[in-house]
């Protein structure tokens, strides 16, 4: 899904240097990077496989294709990385329609963006497929654009998705602010030339210039995103 972006001039808040907000999903907004490693453990266990828990911290927040390829080449399982992908989506979709939680703070910060009308996008590694499907409990309302992971010819690290997310709501990358929670989905919006919020997930991420690093989405409000680039001035 990708909606039809307004005339920027009629959304960009006046005053403001913030131009847009771009979002990732998966631990972000949605507390489900647990369950894709929950899902990863189940198929690999239907093909006679244990994973070590360690690899949580390699696979998380990248494209289906690094984790899932990673996965097969640690296991030695006899199935194709087309094989797996499809097994994963279709049992991370069967987890979300039983519960799927937000994390604390998205909600408020969502209504907020829009109450303001703040250019507004959701950048994720994920699929099409699963992107739709989270975005009814999301609600699409809030996103101008979103940008999944099979859409762009290199998904993230790579800066490909941010730079289109920008393209797309016709905004320069140096005045969007990314929210991520995965060191791959950093990398990939400081990439672009973004200013990034990290709110750390599975594994620690460090500050550094353009980077702030914030405990939780509840520390996170639209005062403080518009700070954040007259920081940059």
């Amino acid at each position: 899904m990708t909606s039809t972006v307004p005339a920027l001039g009629t959304r960009t808040a006046e005053g403001s240097a913030l131009q847009a907000v771009l979002l990732d999903m998966d631990g972000t907004l949605v507390d489900t990077e647990g369950f894709w490693w929950d899902v990863e453990l189940e198929v690999f266990a239907s093909l006679g496989h244990t994973l070590d828990d360690s690899w949580r911290h390699v696979v998380v927040g990248g494209p289906m294709t690094r984790s899932a390829g990673f996965l097969i080449e640690a296991t030695g399982a006899d199935i194709t990385l087309a094989e797996l992908s499809v097994l994963l989506n279709d049992g991370f979709e069967q987890r979300i329609g039983r519960d799927l939680p937000l994390m604390p703070g998205a909600a408020r910060l969502l209504a907020e963006l829009s109450a303001h009308e703040i250019p507004t996008a959701l950048v994720s590694a994920s699929h099409r497929r699963i992107i739709d499907r989270v975005l009814t409990s999301l609600g699409p309302r809030h996103f101008a654009l979103t940008v999944a992971g099979d859409e762009v010819p290199r998904t993230k690290p790579h800066p490909d998705p941010y730079l289109a997310a920008a393209a797309g709501l016709g905004v320069d990358p140096a005045r969007c602010a990314v929210v991520e929670d995965t060191a791959t989905g950093v990398a990939a919006a400081e990439a672009a030339g973004c200013h990034v919020v990290a709110v750390p997930s599975v594994a620690p991420i460090t500050p550094a210039a353009r980077r702030t690093v914030v405990a939780s989405l509840e520390e996170v409000d639209l005062t403080f995103l518009r700070g954040l680039m007259t920081q940059m001035r």
